[in-house]
């Protein structure tokens, strides 16, 4: 069973080891998480973030919360309360991230899942999901939760469109 969640300070540990891993691989696993940064300041960041506030030129409000499964962290997910520009070309309003030794177990398509509701919370009723053109795993998690690919004109060449309504 997994659940979305926001982060607590006894998940300071798995949440900087989990950062570690997805950097091994070019992921951002802790969006504007620094080295050196303290739990606690980051904490508070997030709850900003999600309130939209103290936001950097270009960030919109988000939630970011932990995916948890049998007490461990396996993700995260981030759901962006509306798109500016930079995110209708890539980001959309839903990112995730699974760490690697949890893939392959049905993690992403249960994150992607449960963010859609928490989206549709929030008054977001169409969805923009995207992922790169050679991520399969994300291509079939999009699509079984029901992403529609669209076009986009103008759009980054290596980037696939999915609309969830």
């Amino acid at each position: 069973m997994l659940r979305l969640r926001p982060l607590r300070r006894e998940d300071e540990a798995a949440f900087r080891a989990g950062h570690d891993q997805a950097a091994e691989e070019g992921v951002i696993f802790g969006l504007r998480f620094e080295p050196g940064m303290s739990w606690d300041g980051y904490l508070r960041l997030l709850t900003d973030q999600r309130a939209g506030l103290k936001l950097p030129d270009g960030h919109v409000p988000s939630t970011f919360l932990a995916a948890e499964a049998a007490g461990e962290l396996v993700g995260r997910v981030s759901i962006r309360h509306e798109l500016n520009d930079v995110l209708r070309r890539y980001g959309g309003h839903v990112g995730y991230v699974v760490l690697p030794a949890h893939r392959r177990r049905g993690h992403g398509t249960e994150i992607l899942r449960q963010s859609l509701v928490i989206a549709r919370s929030l008054g977001i009723d169409q969805v923009l999901v995207t992922c790169d053109g050679d991520n399969a795993g994300s291509i079939a998690v999009i699509e079984s939760c029901g992403g529609v690919r669209h076009e986009v004109a103008a759009a980054e060449p290596r980037t696939r469109y999915y609309w969830i309504a």
